[in-house]
């Protein structure tokens, strides 16, 4: 098994349209299967008016099939605190999103870099 219940992830939702909404997924895993993830977590939105991904305050629950190619599941470390994540730009620019403390993940339409 490649995930396992208790993981950290974040779920990049790739466009398939250019006027589809652009999501992203921060949770914890709650269930995993060989093809499916079940995680609880926020779900961020962007927002074209502040030109800023906004974190939906509702906590849910997501199921993910890891066999959609419209989706990038990234592992994130323990220790992140789901209830601080926010984006930033930090001072060159870079859409960070950030805890504050143990996560710091560049994100931008061509990638993530951990």
């Amino acid at each position: 098994m490649v995930l396992s219940k208790g993981e950290k992830v974040f779920v990049i939702i790739r466009r398939l349209f250019e006027k589809d909404l652009r999501r992203n997924f921060i949770g914890e895993i709650l269930e995993v299967s060989e093809a499916a993830i079940r995680a609880r977590g926020y779900m961020f939105v962007f927002d074209e008016a502040t030109r800023d991904f906004i974190r939906r305050d509702k906590l849910q629950t997501n199921i993910y099939s890891l066999t959609d190619g419209g989706i990038v599941v990234i592992v994130l470390s323990e220790e992140i605190n789901l209830i601080d994540t926010r984006y930033i730009i930090n001072d060159k620019g870079q859409r960070i999103l950030t805890d504050g403390k143990a996560l710091s993940l560049q994100v931008s339409e061509f990638g993530v870099n951990v």
